[in-house]
């Protein structure tokens, strides 16, 4: 059986940090690699299958490059020379020398770039717990849109099932927005896995996919 694996980069890089904390570029990239190939081997009825692997396809934006206003700091903050930057180019420059992986990059829009107060700062504001004299940097978030990374993914999705180029498709990601892609593959005959990295799905996910699969469990306790 021949299999892609597809990685959606952002929510990679989010859950990776959150379960195994700050990493450099090259112990991530090793990390990731790792991980992807776990999928082609499959225990199915207490034997071990080891599948064909197609290819690695990671989807991600290039680094912000821009000098962005902080509210809390009153100030410019110039991400062009962020350590941010440096670790994302070689995070990049990391798996590009990996065998068999294929780095799809859209673009960010940089011009909407702004800083946001947090959910739940928001919320203590709000119910009087925070002050705004009381906010400081680690209460905002950098606010990024993608452009062209979705449309990426669902146009490989439908390029790989459409030239019957795989049997299995794994999809590295965690939101819903995949559905009509993982809808089309399974029309095709393309045996469809979603891998959240023990995070949550949406009903209306898990319903168009033919099956759920984390490789570590170091994901599922976070």
């Amino acid at each position: 059986m021949k299999t892609a694996i597809l990685v959606d980069g952002g929510y990679y890089r989010k859950r990776s940090s959150a379960v195994f904390g700050h990493e450099t570029a090259k112990a991530s990239a090793e990390r990731l690699y790792s991980y992807c190939n776990r999928h082609i081997v499959e225990t199915t009825f207490k034997k071990q299958l080891i599948h064909e692997l197609y290819r690695i396809f990671y989807y991600d934006c290039p680094p912000v490059d821009k000098q962005v206003y902080h509210p809390a700091l009153k100030t410019t903050i110039d991400f062009s020379k962020s350590e941010t930057k440096a670790w994302t180019l070689d995070f990049f420059n990391e798996l590009s020398h990996k065998r068999k992986i294929a780095l799809r990059l859209g673009e960010l829009s940089e011009s909407t770039a702004h800083f946001n107060l947090k959910e739940k700062y928001t919320k203590q504001l709000l119910n009087g717990r925070l002050t705004v004299e009381d906010l400081e940097q680690k209460h905002f978030a950098l606010n990024l849109q993608q452009k062209g990374v979705d449309m990426r993914i669902g146009l490989d999705i439908a390029s790989l099932a459409y030239k019957h180029q795989v049997d299995k498709i794994v999809l590295i990601a965690g939101d819903s927005d995949f559905v009509p892609a993982a809808k089309l593959a399974r029309r095709e005959g393309i045996d469809f896995i979603l891998d959240p990295l023990g995070g949550n799905i949406k009903d209306s996910l898990s319903l168009h996919i033919d099956g759920l699969r984390t490789c570590d469990n170091e994901y599922r306790k976070k």
